[in-house]
């Protein structure tokens, strides 16, 4: 790893290697209703103060509320095109340049690789391209990897194993993915892949479980966690930013 990636990677990460990330990059998908997210400076402090170690923003949040994350991680989101109105989420590919992510001062770039479904192809070819611009210019790359893609509900074990090494080996430095079900299968996981695993928060969950899905995830190997509307969604973002903090970070 060169030294620009070293640096960047070591202002997301804690001190113990771990990292837990709010992603508030929904905006750009179109979702709504935006709960906490209609007043992003406001959330950003809160989740700031609650032991958040990062946050996933796009371009436009980046820009507006830089001063917000003083601090703190930004990884910048880099692909768009489609939209909840449509759904064609196979459709997005990075858009936003590694320059630009750095003028914006990001200390990552995150996109979707898709596996296992329509758009595989162009969507993986898109994801070693970037990855070859951010080894470039000393910017880590964060691969949100979608085995069955974006709306996939179930996923087996060997497609989530896959999804993760395929990442890796397209030049990612940190891996974003589902949770497997369980700490055991999660291992298989972690252990295939040769980079820093993030399991990401997914579709809406008890906080509860989802912190003890975190804890056991971390167990397994994962350096973190990458959670967006189990927060932002939340009747309380600080409460469930801080139990998932206490389960990433122990």
């Amino acid at each position: 790893m060169n030294s620009g990636k070293q640096v960047r990677m070591g202002r997301l990460f804690a001190p113990d290697g771990k990292m837990l990330i709010a992603a508030l990059d929904h905006g750009v998908a179109g979702l709504s209703p935006l709960a906490w997210l209609e007043k992003p400076e406001k959330l950003i402090s809160v989740l700031t103060d609650a032991g958040a170690d990062a946050f996933i923003l796009a371009p436009g949040l980046a820009e507006a509320f830089a001063g917000s994350i003083h601090g703190k991680g930004l990884v910048l989101r880099v692909d768009c095109g489609p939209t909840a109105l449509t759904g064609n989420w196979q459709e997005s590919h990075p858009a936003v340049s590694v320059e630009d992510a750095m003028r914006l001062g990001a200390d990552a770039v995150i996109a979707m690789g898709i596996v296992g479904t329509a758009g595989e192809s162009r969507s993986l070819q898109a994801l070693a391209q970037l990855a070859q611009r951010c080894q470039e210019w000393g910017m880590p790359l964060m691969a949100e990897m979608l085995p069955g893609g974006f709306a996939a509900s179930e996923c087996p074990l060997e497609q989530i194993k896959i999804a993760a090494r395929l990442g890796a080996e397209l030049g990612a430095d940190i891996i974003k993915i589902r949770y497997s079900g369980s700490s055991e299968s999660f291992r298989a996981v972690t252990e295939s892949c040769f980079r820093p695993v993030v399991v990401l928060g997914g579709s809406a969950q008890d906080p509860l479980q989802l912190a003890s899905a975190t804890r056991d995830a971390i167990s397994a190997g994962a350096r973190g966690a990458a959670v967006g509307r189990n927060i932002w969604q939340a009747k309380d973002p600080a409460k469930v930013a801080s139990s998932l903090a206490e389960a990433v970070h122990g």
